[in-house]
């Protein structure tokens, strides 16, 4: 059996058209039908079916998929292990969340370039919460992401790279000093509830009984801080920037305590026939200093 004819079904199911399963595998929609009709040829039924604009799994397809993405990963981790030097062969896929993408994910790949210049990396942008699902599936070999708000399990290894507190983000140039004071008095963008650092801004306003009016409710940190630069309203978020990236037109202004903090961090499954090459990448990933102090009027700092 063609393991690529096994791809492009997985693809197909999972993407929920052939044309984006094509896009997904640089192949004609036409190619990624001629591999589903032999796989099914050899196999005798029909794997999957059109419901509306989609294309689903028929009922034997879906009792093989589970079968499909083991074999697709053993096959691999075969690839892998059939190495001519001490690590795994690659390419090391690994996710990464935005801010991540963005901010300490550059110098550590320009290490892994100019040490492991033949070994590939795959990067796969994606929220914490997907990331996540990812890695215990398997189809992720790390991932740079927000540890969730529960204990990780035994199964997994994690690695913090950066502790991040939360921060008020204001526009360069308000009167107030009282953070609090500018909750309250000026339009709030929500940072996404549904993520771990924008439940944490939720529960802090809560906690300090504050209910600003939100104008806004977003991911993305980096889209928060355009709002805020534009003078759409002020917003709680983690501490992403180094003093010296962060825009003049924007001010942090520190919290009153207790504050809370996210962790970001390597997550990856210790069963992994490339945790070699995660490790060495970890070796790369020179953890960070926390995010640095706030000061300046007693509560901002313009950075």
């Amino acid at each position: 059996m063609d393991t690529r004819f096994l791809e492009s079904f997985v693809q197909v199911v999972e993407l929920g058209s052939i044309a984006a399963a094509a896009r997904a595998l640089d192949l004609t929609p036409t190619a990624v039908s001629l591999r589903l009709k032999a796989l099914e040829a050899e196999v005798g039924t029909a794997l999957v079916e059109r419901a509306g604009r989609t294309v689903q799994p028929t009922q034997a397809g879906g009792k093989v998929l589970t079968q499909a993405r083991l074999l697709l990963q053993e096959v691999k981790n075969f690839n892998s292990l059939a190495s001519s030097t001490e690590l795994p062969a690659g390419p090391l896929v690994l996710g990464a969340t935005p801010s991540a993408l963005k901010g300490m994910l550059l110098p550590i790949l320009q290490r892994w370039v100019e040490k492991y210049p033949s070994i590939e990396v795959l990067i796969e942008p994606g929220p914490s919460t997907t990331l996540y699902e990812r890695v215990m599936s398997g189809v992720l070999d790390a991932a740079i992401l927000v540890h969730p708000l529960f204990d990780v399990p035994k199964t997994v290894s994690w690695k913090t790279l950066r502790t991040e507190r939360l921060i008020l983000l204001t526009p360069s140039g308000l009167d107030h000093v009282d953070p609090f004071a500018i909750i309250r008095d000026y339009p709030y963008i929500r940072y996404d509830r549904r993520v771990v650092a924008g439940k944490m801004a939720d529960d802090y306003l809560r906690t300090n009984k504050l209910y600003p009016t939100a104008r806004l409710e977003l991911d993305g940190i980096d889209y928060i801080a355009d709002m805020v630069k534009a003078g759409l309203g002020v917003s709680v978020l983690p501490d992403w920037a180094d003093g010296n990236r962060l825009d003049p037109a924007l001010t942090r202004h520190r919290l009153p305590e207790p504050v809370p903090t996210r962790e970001l961090g390597l997550l990856w499954l210790r069963t992994n026939a490339r945790e070699k090459l995660v490790r060495a990448f970890l070796d790369l990933a020179t953890p960070q200093p926390a995010s640095p102090p706030v000061q300046s009027r007693k509560s901002s700092l313009d950075s």
